[in-house]
């Protein structure tokens, strides 16, 4: 299925996802994107492209005047290209790209995913952890020196936010070191002991994050 504009053709596709309206955008690559659920029909889809022909059109002529920027980006341990523009008005993650309006927008959403995210993990990690500790209090914030920290004062754990960057094994490995130190405050041999419990493969985590 195509879409005719000035003499040119532009792709259509269709994503069949669990939600109940369709949507409809045009993205960098110039192709239109038509979202909806797996009972809409051919001729439903075609309705929604002939109702919004001059709307399509426009932001076809504003994707191509627009001059859009792309940055490498580390999330959860895959590799994205970060394409930032003013023609999205929502966050779109798809195959290995993050299309998003601005920056502050993307940070918004990856607070939000550090705190989802942060949480769960931090959470099974401790149904896990077999020794008796404390109520543990999360904490988040950006660090230059150091992955996680362990408060035993006041009970609390704060995570790097960097961490995002890395896979969910190495987000789990910090954690289980932070929650080790109300069990072994320093880093003797007992708490790498302990550390490598329930992490048999810290060594090799420690090592990505020094690199």
């Amino acid at each position: 299925m195509c879409f005719e504009y000035n003499n040119n053709k532009y792709e259509i596709i269709i994503e069949k996802k669990k939600i109940k309206n369709m949507y409809l955008k045009v993205k960098e690559d110039l192709k239109i994107y038509i979202s909806c659920n797996r009972f809409v029909t051919s001729r439903q889809i075609e309705k929604l492209i002939n109702d919004n022909y001059d709307a399509i059109c426009k932001m076809i002529d504003r994707q191509a005047k627009n001059k859009i920027k792309s940055s490498e980006f580390y999330y959860l341990g895959k590799r994205y290209d970060i394409v930032f523009s003013d023609i999205f008005n929502s966050i779109d993650v798809s195959d290995n790209k993050i299309y998003v309006k601005d920056k502050n927008t993307l940070e918004k959403w990856l607070n939000n995913q550090m705190k989802l995210i942060f949480k769960e993990e931090l959470d099974k990690c401790i149904n896990n952890f077999q020794e008796k500790i404390p109520k543990v209090n999360l904490k988040i914030r950006n660090m230059k020196t150091r992955w996680g920290v362990c408060n035993r004062s006041n009970n609390n754990v704060t995570l790097n936010s960097n961490l995002i960057r890395y896979e969910i094994n190495i987000i789990d490995y910090v954690i289980y070191h932070e929650l080790s130190h109300f069990i072994h405050p320093n880093h003797s041999t007992s708490f790498w002991k302990h550390v490598e419990k329930y992490v048999p493969n810290y060594k090799i985590l420690r090592n990505r994050l020094k690199n």
